[in-house]
Formats: structure tokens, sequence, C-alpha cells
């Protein structure tokens, strides 16, 4: 973990995304992620280490991505917060599972994002938000129909 990573000039091009939320109760682990993530250019992170607390910045302002742990201290199903998400349509945030469990996330979650099972590289993290955002079959077919 904590691998430095450089920032270039593909990720000034608008690759990597412009606002995270890290919903991550482990403090440590946080704080490794936003330095990751400032490493690689990222400038607008927030913490947040429970369902509550990001569901309330969830309405305050949409990210681009959420890196998500789904087994948080005020509750063990993290991954409501993506079915919120998911809702949200084709334009949704992209996701990132961060889990010491990934086979703890159902299937039909599981597909709304990528999932980096704990511990993790830290340049994986970065990798992963590079990639072309994932979509379910049913945010792929709302998105052909509207």
């Amino acid at each position: 973990m904590g691998t430095a990573v450089e920032p270039d000039s593909k990720d000034r091009d608008g690759r990597l995304p412009r606002r995270v939320l890290v919903v991550e109760d482990d403090g440590i682990l946080a704080i490794s992620i936003e330095d990751t993530l400032r490493d690689a250019g990222i400038e607008n992170i927030e913490l947040i280490a429970s369902t509550e607390a990001a569901l309330e910045a969830l309405r305050r302002e949409r990210p681009d991505a959420v890196i998500l742990d789904i087994h948080l201290a005020d509750r063990d199903d993290g991954w409501t917060i993506a079915e919120l998400l998911r809702s949200l349509g084709p334009n949704r945030p992209r996701i990132v599972f961060s889990t010491g469990a990934p086979d703890a996330i159902p299937d039909d979650i599981a597909e709304l994002g990528s999932v980096l099972a704990k511990p993790y590289d830290n340049s994986d993290l970065i990798e992963l938000l590079r990639e072309p955002k994932r979509q379910g079959i049913l945010s792929r077919l709302r998105g052909a129909l509207g």
C-alpha cells in the first residue's frame, strides 16, 4: 500500500475524476487514499466515515467518483450507498468498492463498479479511476432508451 503515483499529462486531460468522495471509517486508510489521490492530481476530495455522513454529502453535491468501504462503523451494508447512486442513472458517479470482504457485496451491486480487495496497492486505485466508467446492464439500457 502507499505507492506514490506521479501525475501525468493524461490526468490533466480529464481522465481522472475531479471530485472524489472517500467513504472509509479507517482514518489511516482514508488519509492514505487522500494522499494517493492528491499525488495523482485530484484536488477536490472529501473524506467521510459513516453511511449517514455519506448520504448527507451526496445530497449536497454529486461527486465524479465514490470510493466506498462496504463495512462502516455505523452500518455493515455500505453498498446501500451504491444502490442510491444506481438510481441516478447513466450519469451517476463512478464507484470503486474498497473492502476486505469482496464476496459480501451482492452481485447486482458489485456490477455497479470496480472492487478492490483490501489490502491493495494505491496505484491500483488510480488505475481503476483512469479506466472508462463501468455501467451495469440497467444503466446501459436506460442510456440507450433515453
